[in-house]
């Protein structure tokens, strides 16, 4: 199947020349009083419609937006979407939704090796994009990402959905505002990985999956039960080296994307630890092929060190007594310590929550729905919560993890030169080719 359709080829052809790609002004910039009308509403297009895409029901229920398009390559998945969204258009390719004039923005919930060549896809036909975690599966594929804002301006929301939860927002303020001291160590804890899964036995490719789109960009492989359908206790698609780098980025997106929040806004900003020692397990003798534990330590240039590890792995060493080594991030300094997650915040004086609303001068931007934040930065032109030059830091910081741990040696980041410095094996690490015609993508 060849890369082109339609005005999608032209895009790909003039994709060097800024003024061929349009930028889109919502129809709700006009503003109206009362209830907007579907002609205001900003138009989502929906590009996979798994499981995470389930979160999109947000734009339904917010009023200045509304669901125009489903799409997916596996059809039961789509129709289910479709239906949800009051039998709205739906497509088996990508490329006939971003064709579409009138779709402003799209949200993509796809596979993770994905997730980038649609953001540019997207970007180049001229569409905002909210993009699910984690960010690539490479290196390269992070830093070719971020032509995204800085070339083709535009918006982009990363799903990591925490930066729209109060308690995170509020511990992070404690901590920037200097409440527990100076921080002296930091850790990231996710849920472990999976391992086992088989490749066969060899299916038949079920009426109404398109196998060829659904693998994309991804080597060619035996269509398989725990390859591509999704069964009761786990995906194998987070777990296949192919699709993904495994949990330590599919979970580890979230711990380490509040630790980037806190790092953008304390004096640290565009940066990440430069140095990556530690150890892990990988999973062999089966189709699951990525990191199922590990523990990383990961130093700053000024000296402060940040832990990464899994929960297994976390429960077993338990770093930090007192506080429970569960998926979270805890800053550790001289007068206290603050951990927060989705599921609530924790810290070492019950009279720091009673600062958590007034905590000082250092605020961060308030969202209380990483959607509808999106959706207002669509129409503001304004970048939103969880902004693309913050997700590439945080997300490079899982794969430099995950790099280490397969080198079976420490390296060292250059954030200057962005790349690895002194290893010319782990380097070469930093990149992963794509299947022609999709590699045309990421050009």
């Amino acid at each position: 199947m060849g890369i082109s359709r339609r005005s999608f080829i032209k895009g790909t052809a003039a994709m060097s020349v800024l003024a061929g790609f349009p930028t889109v002004i919502p129809s709700t910039v006009l503003g109206r009083n009362g209830v907007t009308p579907p002609s205001d509403k900003v138009n989502i297009g929906l590009i996979g419609c798994g499981n995470r895409s389930g979160a999109a029901i947000d734009y339904k229920r917010y009023d200045k937006s509304q669901v125009v398009a489903v799409c997916d390559p596996i059809r039961e998945r789509r129709l289910m979407r479709k239906a949800q969204f009051d039998n709205c258009d739906d497509y088996n390719d990508f490329r006939d939704l971003l064709d579409r004039k009138d779709i402003d923005a799209v949200h993509i919930a796809t596979a993770d090796h994905w997730h980038v060549p649609l953001s540019l896809a997207a970007a180049k036909a001229g569409k905002d994009m909210y993009t699910e975690k984690p960010l690539s599966i490479s290196i390269a594929e992070d830093i070719a990402a971020r032509a995204i804002v800085d070339k083709y301006d535009r918006v982009f929301q990363y799903g990591a959905q925490q930066r729209s939860i109060a308690q995170v927002r509020m511990g992070i303020e404690l901590v920037l505002n200097g409440h527990i001291g100076d921080v002296k160590e930091i850790y990231v804890w996710a849920p472990h990985g999976e391992s086992g899964g088989s490749a066969t036995p060899v299916l038949p490719v079920p009426d109404g999956f398109d196998y060829e789109l659904w693998l994309g960009p991804a080597p060619k492989a035996p269509f398989s039960k725990d390859r591509c359908l999704v069964q009761s206790s786990r995906n194998g698609i987070f777990h296949i080296y192919d699709y993904a780098i495994g949990f330590i980025a599919g979970w580890g997106a979230h711990p380490a994307d509040m630790l980037q929040w806190w790092a953008d806004n304390s004096g640290m900003e565009n940066t990440i630890p430069t140095y990556y020692e530690g150890s892990g397990e990988i999973g062999i003798g089966g189709l699951f092929n990525t990191l199922t534990n590990w523990n990383v330590t990961c130093t700053y240039d000024n000296g402060l060190k940040m832990r990464f590890m899994d929960d297994q792995t976390a429960a077993r060493l338990n770093p930090h007594p007192g506080v429970e080594p569960v998926h979270g991030t805890l800053f550790v300094g001289t007068k206290g310590w603050v951990k927060v997650n989705r599921g609530g915040w924790k810290v070492s004086d019950e009279k720091l929550y009673r600062l958590g609303k007034n905590p000082g001068s250092k605020r961060l931007e308030v969202s209380k729905n990483q959607r509808h934040n999106f959706i207002d930065s669509v129409i503001s032109r304004k970048q939103p919560v969880d902004n693309l030059h913050s997700a590439v830091r945080s997300d490079i910081i899982c794969h430099l993890s995950d790099i280490c741990i397969r080198e079976g040696q420490p390296i060292t980041w250059d954030v200057k030169k962005e790349t690895i410095v002194g290893n010319p094996e782990a380097a070469k690490r930093m990149y992963r080719p794509l299947r022609k015609p999709w590699d045309a993508l990421l050009i």
